[in-house]
């Protein structure tokens, strides 16, 4: 699985220690970490919570990544502009109990963290916890077990809703303000990975026109 990490400025002096936590428990098991930034307070390109979700919603929409880790400083922004976005199921994680039953229930495709509200002494280990529970688990096995068939049906319920509500991502990519989409992908590496890994051909020339532009 390809796990893209996405770090906004209020939040971009704990990159490393939020980075070094993810590969720890996410490449032991065999998935690729893609880091987008921000890497350091000092990047050129900053992103905000805003642009975490556009940019979560152009890299599971294009399959350049298969789950998207995000996160600010209480983790409540992060995931409601993930939600805004086609396609895209981002849920709200504190601690490891809300990764596992994420995963079990919701089986959504991008989760948002707090790294300020009570990221303290030990965060670190908090957070492997977090992507071990997630990550250890098959997700959307259920939870109690013997939920697990009415789970999955709300589950395509949900994905069929949020289809009918939402216009698809290239649509959505054109008609949002083309500034703020070019800031969203002037990241340091966001290029490399991006076309590398992208798989969908209209997502990734608009890309490329808005960044020519």
């Amino acid at each position: 699985m390809k796990i893209a990490l996405i770090i906004e400025n209020s939040q971009a002096a704990k990159s490393e220690i939020v980075h070094n936590a993810l590969k720890t428990v996410a490449e032991p098991l065999g998935h690729q970490v893609h880091h987008y930034g921000m890497y350091t307070p000092e990047d050129k390109a900053s992103l905000t919570y805003v642009m975490n979700g556009l940019l979560a919603g152009i890299l599971l929409n294009s399959k350049a990544a298969d789950f998207v880790i995000t996160g600010c400083g209480t983790g409540m922004g992060s995931m409601l502009a993930c939600n805004s976005m086609p396609g895209v199921f981002c849920g709200l994680v504190i601690d490891p109990t809300d990764a596992f039953l994420f995963g079990q229930i919701n089986d959504g495709n991008a989760m948002s963290m707090p790294y300020a509200k009570g990221f303290g002494w030990a965060a670190e280990l908090n957070l492997q916890d977090c992507y071990r529970k997630l990550l250890e688990n098959e997700r959307g096995a259920g939870y109690p077990k013997e939920r697990a068939a009415i789970m999955a049906k709300n589950r395509g319920i949900l994905k069929d809703l949020k289809a009918a509500s939402c216009k698809d991502m290239l649509t959505t990519l054109k008609a949002v303000d083309q500034d703020l989409l070019k800031a969203a992908v002037s990241g340091e590496k966001f290029q490399e990975l991006f076309f590398t890994n992208c798989q969908d051909d209209a997502i990734a020339a608009h890309i490329k026109g808005v960044l020519a532009s």
